[in-house]
């Protein structure tokens, strides 16, 4: 996740409850993002795969412009199906590089594809992609002490680790900052601000 900071306006504390304020007030896709899923644990592969993808393609954009080509990607990408993207050759790369409804990157695109590949690996070596990744907190979600945007960290150590393990397996966009904003968006963290209702509901 990454966005501009939008201030909670008195009229707007009156007739919401407090979110965190990287929440645009004046966007519905942030919002339901924030309320549903952000910093909801995450186990299902397939999501797993999603958040690593879509984490990846903002690198040097906003999380805004990447939530409203979500749709779109989910097309693009097979519904998330890591084996059929693993399985994508050059016709599919010019198929998604003509796409308008993704990001046009062919490192972003090629990246997909690899981590695919790597995803499948990690499923048959671990049994899971969820059990291999979730390794790195050891399995339960991190709450942090957050008061406000200024506390939330843009990579930790855990990240970092995760960042060289992932490299090291083949995986490509999955830098330390990637890794912190894919492990804040599947709840392996819990980022929510002290004040925001979601922080007690996670």
């Amino acid at each position: 996740m990454s966005a501009a900071k939008v201030k909670q306006t008195p009229a707007m504390a009156k007739s919401a409850p407090y979110r965190c304020a990287w929440a645009n007030a004046d966007d519905p896709l942030m919002i339901a993002y924030h309320d549903q899923e952000w910093g909801i644990p995450v186990h299902d592969d397939r999501v797993l795969f999603e958040f690593l993808i879509l984490e990846g393609a903002q690198a040097g954009l906003s999380w805004r412009t990447i939530l409203h080509k979500r749709e779109n990607y989910r097309r693009a990408f097979s519904n998330w199906d890591a084996r059929k993207v693993a399985r994508h050759g050059d016709k599919d790369v010019g198929r998604l590089m003509a796409d308008p409804g993704i990001v046009r990157n062919k490192l972003k695109v090629a990246a997909a594809i690899a981590n695919a590949r790597c995803v499948i690996d990690a499923q048959k070596e671990f049994g899971a992609f969820d059990t291999y990744i979730w390794s790195f907190v050891g399995g339960k979600p991190i709450r942090n002490p957050i008061r406000s945007l200024r506390d939330v960290p843009a990579k930790t150590a855990i990240s970092d680790t995760m960042s060289k393990a992932l490299l090291k397996r083949g995986f490509k966009f999955v830098g330390s900052t990637i890794c912190y904003a894919f492990m804040q968006a599947t709840g392996m963290v819990n980022d929510h601000e002290a004040r925001c209702f979601a922080r007690k509901a996670r």
